[in-house]
C-alpha cells in the first residue's frame, strides 16, 4: 500500500467533504419537469437552495399574484412543487435572512455579487432583468453561477464591456 498516496487522498477528501455536505446553490439532481416548465417560462428556474423554506412557502401560497402575474398551478402540481422546494430549500448562512418580497434578486448575497453590474445591463434586450440568470451565467440551468461560465451579454457598450472583463 502506498501510504503517502492514501494520506494525500484522505486529505483531499477531508477538504472536499464540507463543500459536498454544505448547502449548495446547485440544482438538485432530480428536478420536477413542472418546475422547469412553469417557473422557467418567465424567469430562471432557480435552484431551491437560493431561498429559505419560509420564502418558498410564501411564494407558492401566492401564485395567483406572483409579482404581477397569475402563476396559478393545479392542486397536485402545486403540492408536488411545494414539497420539492421545501425539501431542497436553502439552509446556508447566505439564505438565513429572508430577502425583501422573497425576491432572490433582492437578497443581500445577490446584491453583493452583482454590485458592479451597471444597472443599464439589466435592461438590455439580451438580458431583460436580473431574474434572467442564463443571460450571463452559462450554467444557470444546472444551478452553476461561477465566474468560469460567465457569458458576455449582447449589446454591452464599450465601457460596459471593459467593466465586464474586470
Amino acid at each position: 500500500m502506498n501510504i503517502p498516496l492514501v494520506a494525500a487522498t484522505l486529505s483531499l477528501l477531508a477538504l472536499a467533504a464540507p463543500r459536498a455536505l454544505a448547502d449548495s446553490p446547485l440544482m438538485p439532481l432530480r428536478v420536477p419537469a413542472a418546475y422547469s416548465q412553469e417557473c422557467g417560462a418567465c424567469h430562471t428556474a432557480y435552484p431551491p437552495a437560493l431561498l429559505p423554506a419560509r420564502s418558498w412557502q410564501r411564494l407558492m401560497s401566492g401564485l395567483g399574484q406572483h409579482y404581477g402575474s397569475d402563476a396559478t398551478l393545479d392542486p397536485k402540481t402545486l403540492a408536488d412543487l411545494c414539497g420539492w422546494l421545501q425539501q431542497h430549500a436553502g439552509t446556508a448562512r447566505r439564505v438565513a435572512e429572508e430577502p425583501p418580497q422573497d425576491r432572490i434578486t433582492r437578497s443581500a448575497w445577490f446584491e453583493r455579487q452583482h454590485r458592479k453590474v451597471d444597472p443599464a445591463v439589466w435592461k438590455l434586450p439580451s438580458v431583460k432583468s436580473a431574474a434572467q440568470c442564463a443571460a450571463c451565467h452559462g450554467g444557470a440551468g444546472q444551478g452553476r453561477f461561477g465566474d468560469d461560465e460567465l457569458i458576455t451579454p449582447a449589446g454591452l457598450s464599450q465601457r460596459q464591456r471593459r467593466a465586464w472583463a474586470d
